[in-house]
């Protein structure tokens, strides 16, 4: 059997221009990275073309470690469409480098249901990571320039900074730091911290910035600390908001790839959904929405994060409206939060998935709270038995939710067209609109309770002392009405990953706040969640190679 890196290897890709003809790109409007990839200009947004296209969403259950496949199935869903003569767009994610070389070993899609250039796109790309993670840096490195000058100070407490570097890899050394030593000449000496580059607060205003005017003034109200006298400091102050959108010039643009079967994709920015927003830009949401008349998207990780973020906060901001649903499922996951162990996912297991598929009824009932009913795509792999597929199909009729066998992955294509034409049904018999979950005017801790209550199912919500004092500055600030992106793990609806399935009268703790008041949310952290994450026991990094031909490999 073929691993993603040699089925990818072995397709023969379009040039890009060809691509950008489905889309009706003009040649002149591409600025080409290679053969295979090109940036796009911001001018071929067109706010008309938006209200008449579909955008179509896929989220997913609670997943394994593994992950159960979204952008397999989002890729596979627009080569579908495509292959029922629709125009169409896939507008996903860059992945970061930190799960390529951690966890993943890759983040493209799988088997043959993939964006190429498979190695291009998880390694470096076009350059969006590396901006993001300088502009940043460039702001730490202006902070402690400040904090060094004597003509130039703003009274920074350096008590009471919030601002972090960031680095692209999974790097737990880093979490908390000290910095400054050496003596006068290297700074201030204090406590400092990195966080993974999709954690950035850039790489929130990126993703959810509408013009280089809108992202000017997101970068210019980036909260960092106080003054000794408790006044509070923004870059602006510091006079980094210049510089920094210089930085992201290029990296605020689109990128306009390819699937596997040479039909377009957009990738652009990478928050996980976890720690971050969890979805791609609004520009290129936007940008696929004025260029197909059918795009499809995906938000990180389950329901519970990806999909609650892209609605509270992606939707509300950007006025962009759903028009459907999916909702990726995988019998492994159903054993999973049947109770297996993981040594157990591909032994069939028909009592286990009876027990999992109350962790999928959730969802699809969280889903239902944002005004959605949503599809179902049981992302289908050899070791799912018929019988437990039978089930769950019988489950889902019974309660009127639509459920189809996905197999894109071994088909590409051809194997989404079921998929895809349940897509097509929905959209001409529904007409569903987003019902946002609270309201700006409620307080920080209504907005968070309300998550925790209706979408996780707590019971409780406990906040320890340094976040009850971070709610009272978050109030004297003026930040109350910002809406709120919990970061907790993905691996239940608690904030205990190893509460599986459904839990039951549950407390989460919100155990401190992080700031993004450029991006224009806060952060409630849930939990133990870090947001730079450590290297596994076995990191994908040790099968990663390059061979004298410069091909690379490991990849999958």
């Amino acid at each position: 059997m073929l691993t993603d890196i040699q089925i990818a290897q072995q397709a023969k890709l379009v040039p890009i221009g060809q691509v950008a003809q489905k889309l009706a790109i003009p040649s002149e409007d591409l600025e080409l990275y290679g053969k295979y990839k090109a940036k796009l200009p911001l001018h071929l947004i067109n706010k008309e073309q938006i209200t008449q296209s579909k955008l179509i969403l896929v989220t997913a259950m609670t997943p394994t470690p593994v992950g159960e496949g979204k952008t397999t199935i989002s890729v596979g869903l627009a080569d579908g469409l495509a292959k029922l003569n629709k125009k169409v767009v896939a507008v996903l994610r860059e992945p970061s480098l930190g799960p390529v070389f951690g966890m993943k070993g890759g983040a493209a899609g799988g088997g043959y249901a993939q964006v190429v250039p498979m190695e291009d796109i998880n390694l470096h790309f076009t350059g969006d990571f590396a901006a993001v993670e300088k502009a940043n840096n460039l702001l730490s490195a202006l902070i402690d320039s400040n904090l060094q000058s004597k003509s130039r100070s703003l009274n920074l407490d350096p008590r009471t900074l919030t601002w972090k570097r960031v680095v692209d890899l999974n790097d737990r050394a880093l979490r908390k730091i000290v910095i400054g030593l050496g003596g006068s000449a290297n700074g201030i000496p204090r406590e400092e911290g990195f966080s993974i580059t999709p954690a950035s607060e850039i790489m929130a205003i990126l993703c959810l910035s509408e013009s280089i005017a809108d992202l000017k003034n997101r970068l210019a109200s980036i909260y960092i600390g106080n003054t000794f006298s408790g006044e509070p400091i923004f870059a602006k102050d510091l006079n980094a908001v210049g510089a920094m959108a210089v930085l992201l010039k290029e990296a605020i643009k689109p990128n306009l790839v390819q699937t596997l079967e040479g039909n377009p994709a957009i990738l652009h920015g990478g928050p996980f959904a976890s720690i971050a927003q969890g979805t791609n830009s609004v520009l290129a949401t936007k940008m696929g929405l004025s260029l197909a008349d059918y795009v499809v998207t995906e938000a990180g990780f389950g329901a519970d994060l990806g999909a609650e973020k892209f609605f509270n906060i992606k939707c509300v901001s950007s006025g962009l409206q759903p028009k459907a649903v999916i909702l990726v499922a995988t019998i492994r996951a159903l054993r999973h939060h049947g109770g297996v162990s993981s040594s157990e996912y591909d032994i069939p297991a028909l009592d286990k998935v009876t027990l999992g598929i109350k962790n999928l009824h959730k969802h699809i009932e969280n889903c239902k709270t944002f005004g959605y009913t949503p599809i179902v795509a049981l992302n289908y792999f050899p070791n799912d038995s018929s019988e437990e597929i039978e089930y769950v199909r019988e489950y889902f009729k019974n309660i009127g939710i639509k459920m189809v066998v996905a197999q894109g992955f071994a088909e590409g294509g051809t194997g989404m067209i079921p998929l895809a034409q349940s897509v097509l049904e929905h959209l001409e018999e529904s007409n569903e609109t987003l019902k946002p979950l609270y309201e700006s005017d409620w307080s920080t801790q209504e907005k968070i309770e309300t998550i925790a209550f209706k979408i996780y199912g707590a019971n409780t919500v406990l906040y320890t002392e340094k976040a009850k004092n971070q709610l009272k500055l978050i109030e004297k600030l003026g930040f109350s009405k910002l809406p709120v992106c919990i970061a907790k793990t993905p691996k239940s609806f608690s904030d205990n990953p190893n509460l599986i399935g459904v839990p039951e009268h549950f407390t989460v703790t919100v155990r401190e706040f992080e700031w993004a008041t450029g991006a224009g949310f806060l952060i409630p952290i849930m939990g133990d969640v870090m947001r730079m994450p450590g290297l596994p026991l076995y990191p994908a990094a040790e099968h990663i190679d390059l061979t004298d031909e410069g091909l690379v490999i490991g990849l999958s």
